[in-house]
């Protein structure tokens, strides 16, 4: 069972992924939504459990879950 980052981590991730930020997703595991590595978005926020929302190309706006899912800076 994962739990949640601590604050310093969360901190970092605000400062690293501030809103408007282009992303390119690596990996995410999600059974409900077609998230392919590779995909481009746009960040709209990260919240303090530290998952990184954003609006996806596809349309999506899943959040991707630190420690979990995987990233990174277009």
């Amino acid at each position: 069972m994962m739990g949640f980052p601590r604050r310093e981590v969360v901190e970092g991730l605000k400062k690293q992924y501030p809103p408007g930020t282009k992303v390119v997703l690596d990996f995410c595991d999600d059974e409900y939504r077609e998230m392919p590595s590779g995909m481009e978005g746009v960040v709209t926020g990260v919240d303090d459990a530290g998952q990184l929302h954003a609006k996806w190309a596809n349309g999506s706006t899943i959040a991707l879950v630190y420690g979990h899912d995987r990233w990174h800076k277009a």
